[in-house]
């Protein structure tokens, strides 16, 4: 049975990729530095901060796979993208697949073009975080060969502030913004899960990023 720990299990992109890994019958540990307010049936809960390297640890300990699922925002602005290299270097050691969920903002607007975070009409408040996501993509492409990584950057209308409703359905894509035949780029968190759990379950991004939207 594949192990699979999401550090940031009690967030909103973290607990539907603990649901939909649990509903999928994999062994989850859910690690998050608060109680997860709902929890969900067979899940191991665990209290921990990527931050701390003995947290860290217990994290990559028995998994297969770790997916991380912290944003750069609060206490954690600044802090996320060096803690997130250490963990790689740490996963790369013990031979651990490591996954991050990345922001829209890194992505390209098309085809060679700007990316999502450079347009001008880009939300001041959030560039920072998005920056520090672009920096964590960054790291993870000139990490060492013994890393398996990947990225993923949600459509970008993503977050419990636009939850949506499972569609059973999802697109991949790679470096540049999906969107729709009217120009929305959109993805439900319960998909987002899905589409996350596949990828873990039947890996077909080794060192890369990828995007998912409807």
């Amino acid at each position: 049975m594949t192990q699979v720990t999401v550090i940031g299990g009690s967030g909103y992109a973290g607990s539907h990729i603990v649901e939909a890994a649990a509903v999928r019958g994999l062994e989850v540990t859910s690690m998050s530095r608060g109680e997860a307010a709902e929890q969900v049936a067979g899940v191991r809960y665990a209290t921990g901060s990527i931050t701390d390297p003995a947290d860290r640890a217990a994290a990559l300990e028995h998994a297969d796979v770790v997916v991380v699922a912290v944003s750069p925002r609060g206490d954690m602005a600044g802090r996320t993208r060096s803690a997130i290299a250490e963990l790689a270097a740490e996963a790369a050691a013990a031979g651990v697949r490591l996954g991050v969920i990345g922001g829209a903002g890194s992505l390209l607007q098309h085809e060679g073009g700007p990316r999502v975070m450079d347009d001008p009409e880009f939300a001041d408040a959030i560039k920072p975080e998005a920056s520090e996501m672009g920096g964590v993509l960054d790291d993870l492409r000139g990490a060492p060969e013994a890393l398996d990584w990947f990225l993923v950057s949600p459509a970008a209308t993503f977050g419990a502030w636009a939850a949506g409703e499972y569609r059973g359905e999802y697109r991949i894509g790679g470096d540049v913004l999906l969107t729709d035949a009217d120009g929305a780029s959109e993805i439900s968190g319960a998909d987002f899960g899905v589409a996350i759990v596949d990828e873990i379950e039947e890996p077909k991004h080794h060192r890369a990023r990828f995007t998912v939207a409807y």
